[in-house]
Order: C-alpha cells, then sequence, then structure tokens
C-alpha cells in the first residue's frame, strides 16, 4: 500500500511538472510570435541603406570642385552620407528653408552675393537662432564685436544679431570682403567660419592659394563640403529618398509693422493691444531680448506684427 501510494505520489509531481513546463513554452511561442509579428511591421519593404551616387558636376557658388582628386571625394562623400542619412535633420532644414530662403535669398541677391551662400547660414546655424560655445549668435553667428562695427544694435534690451534681415546684410558685407581678399568665394566661405586669422595662417604655411589644397582643422575643413552635401539634398530632395510635400513645409506667417519711438514699460501689455501674447510677439521679434525696451534716446524700432487669425 505504501509502494503504491509512492508511485502515485511520484505521478502527481510529474503532471504538475509537466503542466509548468507547457505552459512556459506556450508562453515562449507567443512571445516569439509577437516578437516576429513586430519584427515584420516595423520594416519597411522599400527602405534599403546604400551608397549613395555624387553627382559628377559639383560647385559652389559657380567654382568647381576637383572632384578628380580621391581624398577629395572621400570628403564629399562623407558629408552626403552623414546629411543624406541624419533623415530627421534633413527633414527639418527642409521645412524651415521654406520659410526662411524667401527672406535670405533677395538680400543675398542685393549685395551681389552668390545665391548658395543661403546654404551657409544653413550650415551654420541649422536656420535657428542658436548661440554658439563661443557666443557666436544667430543664424549668420555673429559675434557680438563684429556684430557692433558692421553696426548691429547689441545691448540688454536689443540684440540684432537675431534680426534676419540686419544680420543677412553684414554677412554679405562680411563675405563681399573676404571675396575681394581671397579671390574665391570659396575661400571666402571658410574664412567666414574660422577668420582671416586662421586662413592668413594655413596658407602662408602650407604655400597654397585655394581651399581644397589646405590642410585644415577639422570644423572648417568639413565645411564646405558640408555646404556642398545641404546644398544638392536640399534641392532634390526626391533623389536622396524623402517625399516631402509642399504642405509639409514651414511657411511665414503674414505680418504688418509698427513703430515705436518711445520707452515700452511691458511687452506683454503691447502685445495684447494686437491681439497676441508676449511670446508670439517674441517669435516674430527675437531681437527684443528683454519684455521692456528703455529707449532713452528716441530711437525708432519697427516691430513686425502677425496678421489677425493666424493665432489662436
Amino acid at each position: 500500500m505504501k509502494f503504491l501510494k509512492n508511485i502515485l505520489m511520484g505521478l502527481g509531481v510529474l503532471f504538475v511538472i509537466s503542466t509548468l513546463l507547457f505552459a512556459m513554452q506556450s508562453k515562449a511561442d507567443d512571445v516569439n510570435d509577437v516578437a516576429e509579428h513586430e519584427v515584420e511591421k516595423n520594416v519597411s519593404e522599400g527602405y534599403r541603406i546604400s551608397a549613395i551616387d555624387i553627382p559628377e558636376d559639383l560647385n559652389f557658388a559657380g567654382e568647381p570642385v576637383p572632384q578628380e582628386d580621391p581624398e577629395i571625394m572621400e570628403r564629399i562623400d562623407r558629408e552626403f552620407l552623414v546629411n543624406t542619412y541624419w533623415q530627421s535633420n534633413a527633414l527639418l532644414l527642409m521645412k524651415r528653408a521654406h520659410k526662411y530662403f524667401p527672406v535670405i535669398e533677395p538680400i543675398l541677391a542685393k549685395n551681389g552675393i552668390p545665391e548658395d551662400f543661403k546654404y551657409l547660414a544653413v550650415a551654420e546655424s541649422g536656420l535657428e537662432n542658436v548661440v554658439s560655445s563661443a557666443r557666436a549668435t544667430g543664424f549668420w553667428q555673429i559675434m557680438k564685436a563684429t556684430g557692433k562695427q558692421y553696426g548691429l544694435e547689441i545691448n540688454a534690451n536689443v540684440d540684432e544679431r537675431y534680426h534676419l534681415e540686419k544680420s543677412t546684410e553684414v554677412a554679405c558685407r562680411y563675405l563681399n570682403k573676404y571675396k575681394k581678399k581671397y579671390g574665391t568665394w570659396t575661400l571666402a566661405a571658410a574664412a567666414y567660419n574660422t577668420g582671416t586669422g586662421s586662413v592668413d595662417k594655413y596658407l602662408g604655411i602650407q604655400k597654397v592659394n585655394d581651399y581644397y589644397d589646405l590642410l585644415l582643422g577639422q570644423e572648417t575643413g568639413r565645411y564646405v563640403f558640408r555646404i556642398l552635401a545641404i546644398k544638392e539634398i536640399l534641392s532634390h530632395p526626391e533623389k536622396y529618398g524623402f517625399d516631402i510635400q509642399k504642405e509639409d513645409l514651414y511657411s511665414a506667417v503674414p505680418t504688418f509693422t509698427v513703430e515705436v519711438n518711445k520707452p515700452v514699460a511691458n511687452f506683454a501689455d503691447f502685445a495684447k493691444e494686437y491681439g497676441i501674447n508676449y511670446k508670439v510677439l517674441k517669435r516674430h521679434n527675437p531681437w527684443l531680448r528683454e519684455p521692456h525696451l528703455n529707449n532713452q534716446s528716441g530711437k525708432k524700432y519697427t516691430i513686425e506684427i502677425p496678421n489677425k487669425g493666424y493665432y489662436k
């Protein structure tokens, strides 16, 4: 009897163990089925990563790129790969370009600057009012001393490096100065990035007179090649796999202007007079740096106000 009882207990234990093992296996199969389903769901049939066919006629501001040089081609290839496959950034640049290029292009044209330099602004700031570690500011990354030298107002109340039209005018004056000094737009672009001191130093040490022959630091060494890649990708987005429609792009909100020639105690109250809030006022006038304007001199300022109906 005792022997039979032990056998029955053993069979019971085996039954419990086999039931648990079956349940665990079933759960694992379910997990695998879900995982396989998710993999299928998250892989796009049409998405492939490949090398990029570089155009054979690259130029910057009409100046040809020496594409017969293998070292040059490797540097170009790097920037095409980085800027093509950093898709989120490329899409944002396309969206912003649609909004800001129409402001930049006529100012470049008026000052005799090739249109390709709008892509320099993209390379400098991503078309945002950023501040670098060296305190260069705005779309065109202008230093404080440079801005003041070229007539921009920069103080606690107002910083016109954030004023797109005025800062673009200053950038044009700088670029024309560099073109006159170096003779090529390519070297002018390099000097804009690193300054004439560095360019003069390396041209002298290395005894060359062309950007593509210079050995420069990494940032300036990549600079023109990055502009070339940005120019090509933004000009032909579909060629590089970007499916973006006009309605996806950012557009400027129409505005009218208001002239102010006296102090403003509170821009929040000022904004309310025009049916907007302080945030919207700052969005259209980022050069106003504080919520008030001292303006003891009675200087005339032009403030942009968005047309009604665009902000809720």
